[in-house]
């Protein structure tokens, strides 16, 4: 399921559909997922096993005229692998086999591809990049590509193309095998950019995240996950530092928790998901507001909006955050 073009990753899954090829062979789910914690795998990251018989024999593989629905609901994580089955033009890897086969996808994964979606995307109508657009102002989004599609897809309600004014920016993540291997992944450069972009004056907001809490915390390695902390609490330094020069503001918040629980207190053994914790929201700037009210995800665009003095569109449910003096 990976989503930051590392191709050899996605071949090692397509060759084991296609051909019944993987690196391990078991004769069951349940012996597979074994064998792989005992090779010190845990479940983010049990390599391609291909279920068989005692010769090796796969049980079945994805072959001509057979169908596919692929259950993940997500784009980001599931287009490398659709792209595999459907592009004519695919040029990532060698397809050995290149099955024809009818491949449904869940949710709509790529506008681009003339494929089957069971679940069509509801159009959004003045979703926020969208209504700053339409007030002509200009936006930056920037993450490393871990995050990229959040900043630009996600935000954007699901639409590829960019708004009028929207300017777009794509640090790569570092290309290791896990990321507690460099907790800071790309926060340094992502940093460093967005510094230069503040500098340049160009844009009016700018929209950016840090990947490094969420992702070094599904590594479930605690060592790994304060260092991922500390850089990105450096890096935020500097941001905020550099928005004061301009006399700018800044609103810090997250989407869920992961780093700040790192151990499950009922097994005591590695915590790797999503919690359900409350998150921060945190404002720098101006001395007009107060306080920010409790709230929810969807009270983050009315208060950018109402920082402009911009009405908030009918189809926004939420409501500005701000305290004002």
């Amino acid at each position: 399921m990976d989503r930051d073009n590392r191709w050899d990753r996605t071949k090692l899954a397509y060759d084991a559909f296609t051909r019944g090829i993987a690196p391990y062979t078991a004769p069951d789910a349940e012996t597979a997922v074994s064998e792989a914690y005992s090779r010190g795998e845990t479940d983010e990251f049990v390599k391609p096993t291909v279920i068989g018989d005692p010769e090796g024999k796969p049980t079945a593989t994805i072959r001509n005229n057979d169908s596919v629905i692929f259950f993940n609901f997500r784009p980001d994580r599931a287009r490398q692998l659709t792209w595999a089955f459907v592009k004519d033009d695919f040029e990532d890897f060698t397809r050995e086999k290149r099955p024809k086969v009818y491949f449904v996808c869940m949710a709509q994964y790529d506008e681009t591809l003339d494929v089957p979606v069971a679940f069509p995307p509801i159009k959004l109508k003045n979703v926020l990049g969208e209504v700053l657009s339409m007030h002509g102002l200009t936006q930056l989004r920037i993450a490393e590509t871990e995050k990229y599609a959040h900043v630009t897809y996600f935000l954007n309600g699901g639409k590829e193309d960019r708004y009028e004014g929207e300017d777009r920016c794509l640090i790569p993540s570092p290309k290791i095998p896990t990321y507690d291997l460099k907790p800071e992944m790309s926060a340094y450069e992502v940093t460093d950019e967005v510094l230069r972009r503040i500098r340049s004056g160009k844009y009016d907001v700018i929209v950016l995240n840090f990947a490094n809490m969420d992702m070094v915390g599904h590594s479930g390695i605690f060592e790994a996950a304060v260092k991922a902390v500390e850089a990105v609490d450096l890096c935020l330094g500097r941001i905020v530092g550099a928005l004061s020069e301009k006399k700018g503001v800044a609103l810090i918040t997250a989407d869920h928790g992961n780093a700040e629980k790192m151990i499950n207190p009922e097994t005591e053994e590695p915590f790797t998901a999503h919690t359900s914790d409350r998150v921060r929201c945190i404002y720098f700037g101006n001395d007009n507001v107060k306080a920010l009210e409790n709230g929810k995800l969807c009270d983050i665009a009315p208060t950018i909006l109402e920082l402009f003095g911009i009405p908030k569109p009918d189809e926004m449910t939420g409501k500005s955050l701000l305290v004002k003096k």
